[in-house]
């Protein structure tokens, strides 16, 4: 029996998310599961390192199936990107071992977004990009990110009301750079609750075009309630960067 590991990169836009669903074939999940049950002729079970919104993208996703074969991981990759849809691609795969679980054995993530600050939007990155043509100051931005990094409680970053999951999440780093005309806000934490990094960059924007202070950042937190933080950032412009094992 063969654990293959494979690295995904996809663009969101015309995708329901990551996880298969019921009545639902349009998922990158879904995709690759029935691909890979063609190549091996059985059902395959394609696991994730986690779950990511319709429209959201990614360029570093990780995946792994078990499967008794004696087909190579290039055999594999080279089937895959042969029957693959043009906006999904695996751009590595390996054997791995037994007990290796691309969601569970999970150290950290980084997600990815980008702001077009451009006061016309540039056409060719419209998919990609949150337009946002006014001045937005990124020294505040700074001021604020770095009140959301360590170990908190984000609650008031989800939109999912009930959970058994932990809220509890640490994030590593948030950085926040312009190049151009385009702004890059990359996120880094050991896991995300549903729409938290999406909130976070809202929140940041709303910091951003003054109409709200860095330091509320802390006070967002203490009240573990939704309605204090930002709006919630259009899934277009974010995009799953590198997990990391």
């Amino acid at each position: 029996m063969k654990n293959f590991c494979l690295t995904v990169q996809y663009d969101g836009s015309r995708y329901k998310g990551w996880a298969k669903q019921k009545n639902l074939e349009n998922t990158i999940q879904g995709k690759l599961e029935n691909i890979m049950s063609k190549l091996f002729n059985k059902n395959v079970e394609v696991l994730g390192s986690g779950r990511t919104d319709a429209g959201v993208h990614a360029k570093g996703q990780v995946c792994n199936f078990h499967v008794d074969s004696d087909l190579s991981a290039q055999e594999v990759m080279d089937y895959a990107n042969t029957y693959l849809p043009e906006d999904i691609a695996v751009v590595d795969a390996k054997e791995a071992s037994e007990r290796f679980h691309a969601r569970y054995n999970v150290g950290s993530k980084k997600y990815v977004y980008t702001i077009d600050n451009a006061s016309k939007p540039n056409v060719f990155q419209r998919k990609y990009t949150w337009n946002i043509p006014g001045k937005l100051n990124l020294k505040a931005m700074r001021i604020a990110a770095s009140n959301l990094v360590g170990t908190f409680d984000f609650t008031s970053f989800t939109d999912l009301t009930k959970t058994n999951k932990s809220t509890i999440k640490t994030i590593e780093k948030i950085e926040i750079e312009k190049k151009g005309d385009f702004i890059f806000i990359s996120v880094k934490g050991d896991g995300f609750l549903y729409h938290m990094v999406r909130i976070i960059v809202g929140t940041l924007v709303e910091v951003g075009k003054g109409e709200r202070t860095p330091e509320s950042i802390i006070a967002t937190l203490k009240e573990k309630c939704r309605r204090e933080a930002g709006a919630l950032a259009p899934a277009k412009g974010l995009c799953l960067e590198k997990v990391y094992y």
